[in-house]
């Protein structure tokens, strides 16, 4: 038996899988915007830790509850295209996955997209842009948030 096989098999099943900070802005229902990085969001879990810096051991990260926020948008880039007129509309020709949704929230912002989460007794759920150039990646939506939902 090779030793060196062995103790390299043991340290491979022992590595941890590292997180790469993704860029977020948190939107609350109150209108304050948070831009910044996070390496810790679920939506299962209740607060998680916005960073303005993607060190991720910046001492700088605040605690966000989620019950606060009316979204997490997981975006390209913070400063987006204010210019840029989104597509809201699913393209006729286009075969989608997950249910065709349109979110209307509290503050009157409308979102169309997609989604294959949604529960009304959770949290939240993820919307996906229907508009594939939009800077928007993935959208969680705060249940608490949201006047009026539309199923397609």
């Amino acid at each position: 038996m090779n030793t060196n096989t062995a103790v390299n098999s043991g340290e491979d099943s022992k590595r941890s899988v590292e997180i790469e900070p993704v860029k977020v802005i948190a939107r609350y229902v109150n209108g304050k915007v948070l831009k910044g990085y996070t390496l810790d969001f679920s939506p299962n879990k209740q607060i998680f830790r916005i960073s303005p810096s993607i060190d991720e051991h910046s001492q700088e990260s605040l605690k966000i509850h989620m019950l606060d926020l009316k979204a997490v948008f997981f975006v390209r880039d913070f400063a987006g295209n204010p210019l840029y007129n989104e597509q809201k509309h699913f393209p006729q020709d286009k075969q989608v996955l997950g249910q065709k949704i349109e979110v209307t929230f509290m503050d009157g912002e409308v979102l169309v997209g997609t989604t294959v989460g949604y529960a009304p007794q959770r949290l939240g759920f993820f919307l996906f842009p229907v508009d594939r150039k939009s800077n928007n990646l993935r959208v969680f939506v705060i249940s608490a948030a949201v006047r009026k939902m539309r199923v397609f």
